[in-house]
């Protein structure tokens, strides 16, 4: 993978001073179609045949190795809808920036997209830091960002629809399937900012109301490479299992490390939420095999829809490429987009908000449902296994859509997180 990394510190601690920065350079700095600041949103151009939709992905970077194949989905998805025929009877135009691993760099193409392009809306962001980055941007504007990775929760926009799982969708029933397992203590492993931060609170709430107990933490700088420490700490920690939440390229140091030090997925399995088809294949199907993750959709989710979806994305990229859940969730999100602007009958986004509510699409992952009131979406849980050939099987599932919960407000144990 080619371009700079990123080794900070501290990026929890800067999520806001981020946000704070992205809102103060959106301030004044652009303006709208009257000539003054846009303190009442940017407008789309949605005047002639065409309208633009913006794609906001790591294409360098250390989170190039997850976020080429989101930019790439989504392509996909406007390709098949500009092929059915548009949106309105309008074709949709792909405008790319590339957020180069890096938060204000992403605030900053986040603004271009609204106010130079006109965009209707944009796809994309990964990592939690990249969307709070953006977060105040798109507030300020008024225009809307679909995010489609899971995250830690705990936030809420009116201008962003998170179109990936939240905490009661992925990190909840990943916890309950460990301890059903029998794997009561942990080992907590994450990337250096606020995602692995927050998700990790979660964890240790749970953990403490359930019976289960926290036998270390540690985290390493975003794009480190260096896991030696870490790993000897895990092995000797007496932990049961590993909760992994490192992002980006960091994870092929951990996985090659861990099975150096002759640790397995029977002896100690990792369960990751931010290791899907693509990664495996990144990393090496040879460390990680046994391991098991947490999503919504797998490659090898059964059902027509995903059947189709899996034959489009090889056609479009090669027959040795996978599909993963973020891609699949960044392919959903322009297709439920579509439909809230055609049940709308407009591009405006307070109409596009106010449709929202209830619209269900039938995705790969299988049906989805927008709820209005928080902007998130029900998701099918599912928990797999890498197998030999790298592709993830799904050994157990939450047998329907759970509904979104982000504050978690119906789990008495995380009362004093939010």
């Amino acid at each position: 993978m080619s371009g700079s990394r990123i080794s900070r510190r501290g990026l929890l601690a800067t999520a806001s001073a981020l946000g704070a920065s992205a809102a103060l350079s959106a301030c004044g700095a652009k303006t709208g179609e009257d000539g003054t600041a846009s303190a009442a949103g940017a407008k789309a151009d949605t005047s002639g045949s065409t309208v633009k939709v913006g794609l906001l992905n790591s294409l360098s970077g250390t989170m190039a190795i997850s976020e080429v194949t989101v930019h790439n989905a989504l392509l996909l998805a406007v390709e098949e809808i500009n092929a059915a025929g548009g949106v309105l009877g309008k074709k949709l135009q792909a405008v790319s920036q590339d957020g180069a691993s890096d938060w204000p760099t992403f605030a900053e193409k986040a603004e271009a997209l609204i106010t130079d392009d006109k965009v209707a809306a944009t796809f994309g962001c990964w990592t939690s830091a990249s969307r709070k980055a953006v977060k105040p941007v798109f507030e300020r504007y008024r225009s809307l960002l679909f995010y489609p990775v899971q995250y830690e929760g705990l936030e809420q926009s009116p201008y962003i629809f998170y179109v990936g799982a939240t905490t009661n969708q992925q990190i909840v029933p990943a916890l309950d399937y460990l301890r059903k397992q029998g794997l009561t203590r942990l080992y907590l492993v994450g990337s250096d900012y606020v995602f692995p931060r927050t998700a990790n609170k979660v964890i240790k709430a749970y953990a403490e109301a359930a019976g289960m107990k926290v036998m270390g933490e540690d985290y390493a700088p975003l794009g480190s490479t260096e896991f030696s420490t870490i790993v000897n700490k895990v092995k000797d920690s007496g932990a049961d299992a590993v909760f992994n939440t490192l992002n980006g390229d960091s994870n092929v140091a951990f996985f090659k490390e861990y099975k150096s030090s002759g640790m397995t997925a029977k002896s100690m399995p990792v369960l990751s939420v931010s290791i899907a088809e693509e990664e495996v294949k990144s990393i090496g199907t040879q460390y990680l095999e046994g391991q098991l993750t947490a999503w919504n959709y797998y490659q090898t989710t059964p059902g027509a829809e995903n059947t189709a979806f899996v034959k489009a994305y090889r056609a479009a990229y090669g027959e040795d490429k996978p599909t993963s859940d973020p891609m699949e969730a960044a392919y959903l999100s322009v297709h439920l987009w579509k439909e809230m602007v055609e049940k709308a009958g407009s591009f405006d986004v307070a109409d596009v908000k106010k449709a929202a509510d209830g619209i269900t699409y039938d995705a790969p992952e299988g049906t989805v449902t927008v709820d209005g009131a928080t902007q998130h979406v029900a998701k099918t849980a599912r928990i797999g296994k890498v197998g030999a050939d790298g592709l993830i099987t799904e050994v157990w599932n939450s047998g329907r859509p759970i509904e979104p919960d982000p504050y978690l407000k119906g789990y008495d144990w995380a009362s004093g997180l939010s």
